[in-house]
């Protein structure tokens, strides 16, 4: 050997078994840190299996109550809304009554004032009085009569006649008394001034008067069997 030569590495052999050995280990070892790496990522974003299921368990469970507790309100607030349409419904019929009975108080107040307007009058057992006529022209041919007819006495019997309305006035320039119900008119318009009563017996109606009529009195009469029991004049 000379001093030229080259220099030689001594390398140390390892058996092949510990290499395999080794390189086993090695590849394990990168396996469990990839899979505790990936486990980690999963567990970080909420992406494991376990958490994932639980989690939409206690969501369904929380989406069940919450959906009764939407029908309990809902079921409360259609019931509220049932009531309160009932009070409205209630309120407009308490509103017809107040105005039924309003008209009502208005009547047995005009009968009131009929009733005190007879007392200085003496109608006797059987008399029959004509109280409060009033005659109004509504229109040039339309005239309005109201009264109350009342009979005195304590008489078991109902009275039973007609009243008519007696219209002096002027047509065309002639003097002429015009009678209510006509002479020719139908029994329907003749039931219109039927009387049938015990004590008292309001009349309201309309009759038609010929164009151009010009009125100077009005009366009323009441009969039975065709006979006068009591009569008024006024004017308009």
């Amino acid at each position: 050997m000379s001093i030229s030569a080259p220099r030689m590495t001594i390398k140390s052999h390892s058996p092949w078994p510990l290499k395999a050995a080794f390189g086993v280990a090695l590849i394990g070892l990168s396996s469990a840190i990839a899979f505790w790496a990936y486990d980690a990522g999963r567990s970080f974003t909420g992406g494991r299996v376990q958490a994932t299921a639980q989690d939409v368990t206690d969501l369904n469970a929380k989406v069940t109550v919450l959906s009764l507790e939407r029908d309990r309100f809902l079921s409360f607030a259609n019931a509220a809304e049932s009531q309160q349409n009932i009070a409205q419904a209630t309120q407009a019929q308490l509103n017809k009554q107040i105005t039924a009975l309003e008209l009502d108080n208005a009547k047995l107040k005009e009968d009131l004032a009929f009733f005190e307007g007879l007392l200085p009058t003496a109608i006797g057992n059987e008399g029959v009085a004509i109280q409060r006529l009033n005659l109004a022209l509504v229109a040039p041919t339309q005239l309005r009569y109201r009264s109350l007819i009342m009979r005195g006495g304590n008489n078991g019997r109902d009275f039973v006649g007609d009243f008519q309305v007696l219209v002096n006035a002027v047509v065309r320039g002639k003097n002429v008394v015009l009678t209510y119900p006509e002479q020719n008119a139908n029994p329907t318009d003749k039931a219109g001034f039927r009387l049938d009563f015990k004590y008292y017996q309001r009349i309201d109606g309309m009759v038609t008067l010929p164009e151009g009529t010009t009125i100077k009195t009005l009366q009323v009469k009441v009969l039975e069997k065709g006979q006068v029991r009591a009569q008024q004049s006024t004017h308009l």
